[in-house]
């Protein structure tokens, strides 16, 4: 998915013109300078040995065998450009020198003809066989130096410093063990280039111009490669290197890279991870605390203010003060008491005590303790099998419906009904809880099951701390259950909660629930 850049064009032509030409002219002058050199030593080898030839009057054939010796040595030492010149210069020294008449072009005979072209043919395919040869053996030198080099930045890779940024330490890295000029790594996730070497602000620019086109270049004439870097098919940065480096090694260095990268960035979230959850095991600990030490208080307070209501000797406004003084007393204690359940839950080696929960009388228990808030809400409770069980703490149990309920009642208009259903399906018992307010928005719909978060189009209208759903979670959780919502515009919220089914079957006792709330009952 190559995507073209604006900037692509700019940053392409100041490193070109800055190293191309500079570069290719000092290497074509040091290449000319050692070819001619090695052709002038291997004619003065040619040289000498047909003066040899020719004091000593070789003959043709044995001549011929000296001089094809010498184009093989040529071939391994230099390459085959020389060997070639050689062969053409050994076969003009045995004609002219070696080959009768002496002293002239004149092949004389048809056989010394033949004699020459045959062993200019083999000087020729021997030299080709050594040249390749030997460039087979100059590269797996080469390619077990670059493995022995890559296997080193691959090591040391594993001791970087994961508290620090990992591109200037890739890059001095990749930088010391290939000798290369300049190494720069843009990383996409910080929109920062890191380089090491003799690098300008133009190739660093080149390393993120890499990045947005998407595009992998190797550059021969000025040494110079790019690479994408990238980690589960997404682009997550870029490799510039200046210097001498094969496009296979280019490509190892930069999965190498992409594997430093993506490393730290595990370390990083791995970190926050765990200073996240250090910082909700103290903070549980403290409302834990904070819990505790309001009970005592609440409870005197409660006691006083109830005592105060049955003296009987109050003023109107007096028993309205005492009332409030209750009411909200109440609130807090059961706001400190679903700290207690929250910091109960949270607690790794607690473990529920099982027991035989009929659905139908959990619901009706519920029902009649929240009978006073749900005065303002038809209840409708429509369960496919009254013989429905489950296994479980008894409390646990009735926190999740008695919260589902309890939001039901807080964030649906007054007037509209409140639905709770309950049935069996596949092992599993599936309680629901349907009001008719506000639609919760999908990316809230996991989030508010998280410890005190609130939906940001409904915690202005009514109050409340957002631990509720997380202890009904986390009850759920307990009892091998879980629990979602669904929602949509129109149709209202609907919270579900799915528990396994107990094997045995129990009748449901009608003496728990009161008139009240069996009269609303709807089969």
């Amino acid at each position: 998915m190559a995507t073209s850049s604006p900037f692509a064009g700019a940053a392409l032509s100041p490193p070109i013109n800055q190293f191309s030409l500079s570069s290719v002219t000092t290497a074509g002058v040091r290449g000319w300078r050692r070819f001619l050199i090695e052709c002038c030593v291997a004619s003065w080898v040619v040289a000498l040995l047909t003066f040899c030839a020719f004091v000593l009057r070789l003959d043709l054939s044995t001549a011929g065998f000296l001089y094809l010796l010498t184009v093989v040595v040529v071939a391994q030492t230099c390459g085959l450009r020389q060997a070639t010149l050689t062969s053409l210069l050994g076969v003009a020294c045995l004609d002219y020198f070696i080959v009768s008449p002496i002293f002239s072009f004149d092949f004389g005979e048809p056989q010394n003809l033949i004699a020459l072209a045959t062993f200019e043919f083999c000087a020729l395919i021997v030299s080709r066989l050594s040249a390749r040869e030997k460039r087979h053996a100059s590269e797996a030198r080469g390619r077990r130096r670059a493995m022995e080099k890559l296997f080193a930045v691959s090591r040391g890779t594993l001791q970087f410093d994961l508290h620090s940024r990992p591109g200037p330490q890739v890059a001095m890295l990749i930088h010391n063990y290939f000798a290369l000029e300049c190494v720069a790594i843009y990383d996409a996730e910080l929109a920062l280039a890191d380089s090491h070497g003799s690098c300008s602000q133009a190739e660093e620019e080149l390393a993120r111009c890499t990045y947005l086109d998407g595009i992998d270049q190797d550059n021969p004439r000025n040494d110079t490669s790019l690479r994408v870097l990238r980690s589960d098919r997404q682009l997550t940065g870029a490799l510039y290197m200046r210097g001498p480096v094969d496009p296979l090694t280019a490509d190892a260095l930069a999965s190498l890279t992409s594997i430093a990268l993506e490393r730290h960035r595990s370390f990083e979230k791995k970190s926050q991870a765990e200073a996240a959850r250090q910082s909700e095991q103290m903070r549980t600990a403290v409302l834990d605390a904070l819990a505790h030490a309001f009970k005592t208080p609440l409870t005197a307070i409660r006691a006083a203010s109830e005592g105060l209501l049955e003296f009987g000797r109050l003023s109107e406004s007096q028993i309205d003060l005492a009332t409030l003084v209750d009411e909200q007393a109440q609130q807090l204690s059961e706001l400190t008491t679903r700290l207690l359940q929250t910091a109960r839950l949270d607690h790794e080696k607690w473990s529920i005590v099982p027991e035989q929960v009929p659905i139908f009388n959990l619901i009706a228990e519920v029902l009649t303790a929240q009978q006073r808030r749900l005065d303002e809400h038809p209840i409708e409770i429509s369960i496919t099998d009254e013989s429905l069980t489950t296994e479980g703490d008894r409390g646990l149990l009735a926190t999740i419906v008695g919260q589902f309920i309890d939001n039901a009642a807080k964030y649906s208009p007054a007037g509209s009904p409140i639905r709770v259903a309950a049935e069996g399906h596949h092992s599993q018992v599936v309680i629901s809880v349907h009001n008719q307010g506000t639609p919760i928005r999908l990316e809230d719909r996991e989030r508010i099951f998280e410890r005190f978060y609130r939906c940001p189009n409904t915690k202005d209208l009514v109050p409340g701390t957002g631990i509720g759903l997380s202890i009904a979670r986390k009850a759920a959780e307990a009892h091998h259950g879980h629990v979602w919502v669904i929602s949509g515009e129109g149709e209202g919220n609907t919270f579900f909660v799915s528990l396994p089914q107990s094997a045995a079957t129990a009748p449901p006792s009608h003496s728990a629930p009161d008139s009240a709330v069996t009269a609303r009952r709807v089969n």
